[in-house]
């Protein structure tokens, strides 16, 4: 039994939350939630709220899980929308400000 759950159009870049998503990639959701809790990056907020999503996802299908059964089988950030800004520089030019976005997604399942 597998659950997804998935964050779209967040403001960090995908490098960054990829980052974040290797610590909890194969791990078991008590010691992935663990280790989101102790990261000190923005990311890794993020990762929690999604990796929350996706328990409570598991559990609202299958009434009979309990958190300690799953674990982390997919986390993948991928690239999202690109907003372009500009900021003005000397003798008339501008600058192009590119502020990424991504999708955080992340799969939980039973373990067999």
């Amino acid at each position: 039994m597998e659950a997804k759950a998935i964050a779209r159009f967040v403001r960090i870049t995908p490098r960054k939350a990829g980052q974040v998503l290797e610590l909890i990639r194969g791990k078991d959701v008590v010691s992935a939630e663990r280790i989101l809790k102790f990261t000190p990056k923005y990311g890794a907020r993020l990762a929690e709220k999604v990796l929350k999503s996706a328990v409570a996802n598991a559990i609202d299908r299958d009434s009979k899980l309990s958190v300690s059964d799953l674990f982390v089988r997919e986390a993948v950030a991928g690239r999202g929308t690109t907003m372009k800004r500009w900021l003005p520089r000397a003798q008339g030019r501008a600058t192009p400000i590119l502020k990424k976005t991504s999708h955080i997604s992340i799969t939980v399942a039973t373990r067999g």
